[in-house]
């Protein structure tokens, strides 16, 4: 299991618990380009949409790991399929 993998799994078992930062390294790792105004950091990827995540302290809220995780989800199943 990759470094990456072990990263998606800590979401998934603690979304409440999750630092921003951590995010940030996930989907940068993925190839995301972060574009950040202010609070809110949009992050994009060739041929997928966009998704934007506030900066919040301590923990971003469980709604946006939700959607990371749905999104590198879409991803995966892209990956697989081709």
């Amino acid at each position: 299991m990759s470094k990456r993998d072990k990263a998606i799994e800590r979401l998934r078992q603690n979304p409440k618990a999750v630092r921003f930062e951590d995010i940030d390294s996930l989907l940068l790792s993925f190839g995301f380009e972060k574009r950040q105004k202010g609070s809110h950091a949009t992050y994009i990827l060739k041929n997928h949409r966009p998704i934007t995540i506030p900066s919040r302290k301590p923990f971003i809220l469980p709604v946006y790991v939700k959607n990371v995780l749905q999104l590198l989800d879409e991803i995966d199943q892209l990956t697989e399929g081709a």
